[in-house]
């Protein structure tokens, strides 16, 4: 699945408990009539993708839905593991 738009958000790099898992969430606009700003988390060796990638930037992200389910609720997460940037002057060459 893609998720195609600008980059509203990047944020840092987050290590997480003490087995040094690693992500970083990335924030889509999509520029749909109704636009959304769509989260998707990049993890472990992933993280790295998102260097360089600044706000504003149109970006394709592919991505894996993943649900899990805790205590009887149901949670979806968007894990990116590619992200297609622009090779254009003004965004550097990737």
């Amino acid at each position: 699945m893609e998720v195609k738009g600008k980059v509203f958000l990047v944020g840092q790099v987050e290590a997480v408990g003490a087995n040094n898992f690693r992500k970083r969430l990335i924030v889509v606009e999509t520029e749909e009539q109704f636009s959304q700003k769509i989260p998707v988390e990049f993890v472990q060796d992933k993280v790295t993708l998102l260097d360089g990638v600044v706000p504003g930037m149109p970006v394709t992200v592919h991505v894996n839905l993943r649900g899990s389910e805790y205590n009887g609720k149901h949670y979806l997460q968007a894990h990116g593991w590619k992200i297609d940037k622009p090779q254009q002057q003004g965004y550097g060459t990737y």
